[in-house]
């Protein structure tokens, strides 16, 4: 069976993107995904929240705030990168419009008005040669009571409470 391994994408929380952003305000913001940067161009063509309850497949109940970001990727009159600062003020806006707590997961929505919409989240921002990259990956699908039941063995895995054959020997 081939699994993706969700340790290597990070999926930053609302409020820990806009700390973030806020920290570089007048910097360019600038995304990458699938090995590309967006376009100049780009915009912000809609913000979206959700409150999702829900019963995965082991049928534990799943309830989770989500913030939805559409990103058009286009070239569009000599425009350069948007600052870091005015796109935080755009999501900023919506969130508070709805009440999102700054713990909502974030999705992105991006697309070039042609191929179809992919689905990304995003690493935590971080600043190269004075522009703030965030690094999209695409969104994997997964099975919430595998991945807890691998968090909990990551942890037990990891503690030192486990049997005396398997640490602290």
């Amino acid at each position: 069976m081939n699994v993706i391994d969700k340790t290597l994408s990070n999926d930053i929380e609302l409020g820990a993107l806009l700390a973030a952003l806020d920290a570089h305000a007048d910097s360019p913001l600038v995304f990458c995904y699938d090995g590309r940067d967006v376009k100049a161009g780009y915009h912000v063509t809609e913000v979206k929240t959700g409150r999702f309850d829900a019963l995965d497949c082991g049928a534990n109940p799943e309830s989770w705030t989500e913030i939805f970001v559409q990103l058009w990727d286009i070239d569009e009159d000599d425009r350069t990168h948007m600052p870091s600062g005015k796109f935080a003020a755009i999501i900023r806006k919506v969130s508070e419009h709805v009440g999102l707590p700054m713990s909502a997961k974030l999705t992105f929505e991006v697309s070039d008005g042609v191929a179809p919409m992919a689905l990304y989240c995003a690493a935590t921002p971080s600043l190269r040669g004075g522009v703030v990259m965030v690094d999209l990956s695409p969104r994997p699908s997964s099975c919430k009571p595998r991945d807890r039941w691998l968090e909990k063995k990551d942890s037990e895995d990891s503690s030192c409470c486990g049997p005396a054959s398997s640490c602290c020997a």
